[in-house]
Protein backbone atom coordinates (compact mmCIF):
# COMPACT_ATOMS: atom_id res chain seq x y z
CA UNK A 1 0.00 0.00 0.00
CA UNK A 2 1.52 3.49 -0.43
CA UNK A 3 1.83 5.81 1.84
CA UNK A 4 -1.05 8.38 0.20
CA UNK A 5 -3.34 5.04 0.41
CA UNK A 6 -2.46 4.21 3.83
CA UNK A 7 -2.75 8.09 5.08
CA UNK A 8 -6.55 8.07 3.08
CA UNK A 9 -7.15 5.28 5.37
CA UNK A 10 -6.12 6.14 8.53
CA UNK A 11 -7.89 9.76 8.40
CA UNK A 12 -11.46 7.48 7.03
CA UNK A 13 -10.61 5.13 9.93
CA UNK A 14 -10.33 8.02 12.64
CA UNK A 15 -13.08 10.14 11.45
CA UNK A 16 -15.22 6.68 12.07
CA UNK A 17 -13.65 6.32 15.26
CA UNK A 18 -14.37 10.30 16.60
CA UNK A 19 -18.13 9.96 15.49
CA UNK A 20 -19.04 6.63 16.45
CA UNK A 21 -17.05 5.16 19.70
CA UNK A 22 -19.19 7.24 22.08
CA UNK A 23 -21.86 5.30 20.85
CA UNK A 24 -20.60 1.85 20.55
CA UNK A 25 -19.42 2.31 24.11
CA UNK A 26 -22.81 2.98 25.27
CA UNK A 27 -24.73 -0.04 23.35
CA UNK A 28 -21.63 -2.45 24.51
CA UNK A 29 -22.36 -0.61 28.10
CA UNK A 30 -25.61 -1.49 28.23
CA UNK A 31 -25.12 -5.20 26.94
CA UNK A 32 -22.90 -5.37 29.53
CA UNK A 33 -24.80 -4.91 32.47
CA UNK A 34 -23.38 -1.52 32.69
CA UNK A 35 -19.88 -2.42 32.92
CA UNK A 36 -18.36 0.45 31.45
CA UNK A 37 -14.31 -0.80 31.75
CA UNK A 38 -15.57 -4.40 29.78
CA UNK A 39 -17.42 -2.06 27.52
CA UNK A 40 -14.32 -0.07 26.52
CA UNK A 41 -12.16 -3.49 26.14
CA UNK A 42 -15.00 -4.98 23.89
CA UNK A 43 -14.95 -1.63 21.79
CA UNK A 44 -11.46 -1.58 21.13
CA UNK A 45 -11.12 -4.72 20.43
CA UNK A 46 -13.73 -4.05 18.02
CA UNK A 47 -12.18 -1.10 16.54
CA UNK A 48 -9.03 -3.07 16.37
CA UNK A 49 -10.46 -5.65 13.69
CA UNK A 50 -12.45 -3.03 11.90
CA UNK A 51 -9.02 -1.07 11.50
CA UNK A 52 -7.59 -4.22 9.66
CA UNK A 53 -10.32 -4.72 7.74
CA UNK A 54 -11.40 -0.86 7.10
CA UNK A 55 -9.93 -1.12 3.06
CA UNK A 56 -12.18 -3.62 2.10
CA UNK A 57 -15.62 -2.33 3.75
CA UNK A 58 -18.17 -0.31 2.51
CA UNK A 59 -18.69 3.28 3.73
CA UNK A 60 -22.13 3.32 3.74
CA UNK A 61 -22.31 0.09 5.40
CA UNK A 62 -19.30 0.48 8.42
CA UNK A 63 -21.57 2.23 10.79
CA UNK A 64 -23.98 -1.31 11.20
CA UNK A 65 -20.96 -3.81 10.55
CA UNK A 66 -19.37 -2.19 14.08
CA UNK A 67 -22.55 -2.50 15.63
CA UNK A 68 -22.74 -6.55 14.53
CA UNK A 69 -19.21 -6.63 15.39
CA UNK A 70 -19.92 -4.90 19.01
CA UNK A 71 -22.97 -7.47 19.50
CA UNK A 72 -20.58 -9.98 18.58
CA UNK A 73 -17.42 -9.00 20.53
CA UNK A 74 -19.99 -8.60 23.74
CA UNK A 75 -21.48 -12.28 23.08
CA UNK A 76 -17.73 -13.73 22.69
CA UNK A 77 -17.09 -11.99 25.91
CA UNK A 78 -19.75 -13.51 27.94
CA UNK A 79 -19.25 -16.97 27.07
CA UNK A 80 -15.09 -16.37 27.71
CA UNK A 81 -14.19 -18.67 30.34
CA UNK A 82 -11.24 -15.93 31.14
CA UNK A 83 -14.34 -13.89 32.15
CA UNK A 84 -15.80 -16.03 35.25
CA UNK A 85 -11.85 -15.81 37.10
CA UNK A 86 -11.98 -13.90 39.52
CA UNK A 87 -9.94 -11.32 39.75
CA UNK A 88 -8.07 -10.53 43.56
CA UNK A 89 -6.08 -7.42 44.32
CA UNK A 90 -4.50 -6.12 47.31
CA UNK A 91 -5.67 -3.03 47.35
CA UNK A 92 -9.36 -1.05 46.20
CA UNK A 93 -9.60 0.29 42.92
CA UNK A 94 -10.13 4.05 43.01
CA UNK A 95 -13.83 4.97 41.43
CA UNK A 96 -14.61 7.87 40.04
CA UNK A 97 -18.13 9.46 41.36
CA UNK A 98 -20.84 8.92 38.71
CA UNK A 99 -22.12 11.93 37.07
CA UNK A 100 -25.89 12.52 36.24
CA UNK A 101 -25.46 10.32 32.87
CA UNK A 102 -23.53 7.49 34.03
CA UNK A 103 -26.70 7.67 37.07
CA UNK A 104 -29.37 7.63 33.78
CA UNK A 105 -27.10 4.94 32.82
CA UNK A 106 -26.51 3.30 35.88
CA UNK A 107 -30.64 2.77 36.57
CA UNK A 108 -31.60 1.91 32.83
CA UNK A 109 -28.44 -0.90 33.09
CA UNK A 110 -30.48 -2.44 36.10
CA UNK A 111 -33.93 -2.61 34.65
CA UNK A 112 -31.83 -4.18 30.97
CA UNK A 113 -29.68 -6.51 32.95
CA UNK A 114 -33.40 -8.47 34.19
CA UNK A 115 -33.84 -9.39 30.42
CA UNK A 116 -32.26 -12.26 28.76
CA UNK A 117 -29.65 -11.54 26.25
CA UNK A 118 -31.07 -11.34 22.84
CA UNK A 119 -34.54 -9.43 24.55
CA UNK A 120 -31.85 -6.77 25.82
CA UNK A 121 -29.94 -6.68 22.60
CA UNK A 122 -33.29 -6.08 20.45
CA UNK A 123 -34.25 -3.88 23.14
CA UNK A 124 -30.88 -1.81 22.97
CA UNK A 125 -30.99 -1.46 19.25
CA UNK A 126 -34.37 -0.72 18.82
CA UNK A 127 -35.08 1.78 21.96
CA UNK A 128 -32.19 3.58 23.14
CA UNK A 129 -30.07 3.59 20.11
CA UNK A 130 -33.21 4.34 17.78
CA UNK A 131 -32.22 1.54 15.07
CA UNK A 132 -34.70 0.59 12.45
CA UNK A 133 -35.93 -3.07 12.43
CA UNK A 134 -33.67 -3.80 9.56
CA UNK A 135 -30.92 -2.15 11.20
CA UNK A 136 -31.57 -4.00 14.35
CA UNK A 137 -31.88 -7.70 12.28
CA UNK A 138 -28.24 -6.69 10.75
CA UNK A 139 -26.84 -5.92 13.80
CA UNK A 140 -28.17 -9.20 15.67
CA UNK A 141 -27.78 -11.37 12.64
CA UNK A 142 -31.69 -12.47 12.75
CA UNK A 143 -35.02 -11.79 10.78
CA UNK A 144 -36.84 -8.54 11.12
CA UNK A 145 -39.87 -10.61 12.95
CA UNK A 146 -37.58 -11.73 15.80
CA UNK A 147 -36.72 -8.35 16.02
CA UNK A 148 -40.13 -7.04 16.58
CA UNK A 149 -40.82 -10.26 18.54
CA UNK A 150 -37.70 -9.86 21.12
CA UNK A 151 -38.49 -6.54 21.03
CA UNK A 152 -41.95 -6.61 21.96
CA UNK A 153 -41.02 -9.31 24.88
CA UNK A 154 -38.55 -7.32 26.66
CA UNK A 155 -40.60 -3.98 26.50
CA UNK A 156 -43.53 -6.37 28.31
CA UNK A 157 -41.28 -7.89 30.46
CA UNK A 158 -39.87 -4.70 31.84
CA UNK A 159 -43.70 -3.40 32.01
CA UNK A 160 -44.65 -6.49 34.36
CA UNK A 161 -41.21 -6.29 36.30
CA UNK A 162 -41.53 -2.43 36.92
CA UNK A 163 -44.64 -1.36 36.67
CA UNK A 164 -43.91 1.89 38.08
CA UNK A 165 -41.66 2.51 34.58
CA UNK A 166 -44.15 1.04 32.13
CA UNK A 167 -44.31 4.39 31.06
CA UNK A 168 -41.13 5.13 30.20
CA UNK A 169 -41.10 1.82 28.06
CA UNK A 170 -42.94 2.58 25.15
Amino acid sequence: MSVKGAVERDGGFTEFVVGQRASLVRVAALLLGGDRAQAEDVVQTVLTRLYLRWPRLRPDSVEAYARRCVVNAVTDHRRSPFRRREHVSSQVPEVEAPDAQDRDLSSMTALLARLPERMRVAVVLRCVEGLSTAEAAAAMGCSEGNVKSQTARGLERLREMFPEHARDFV
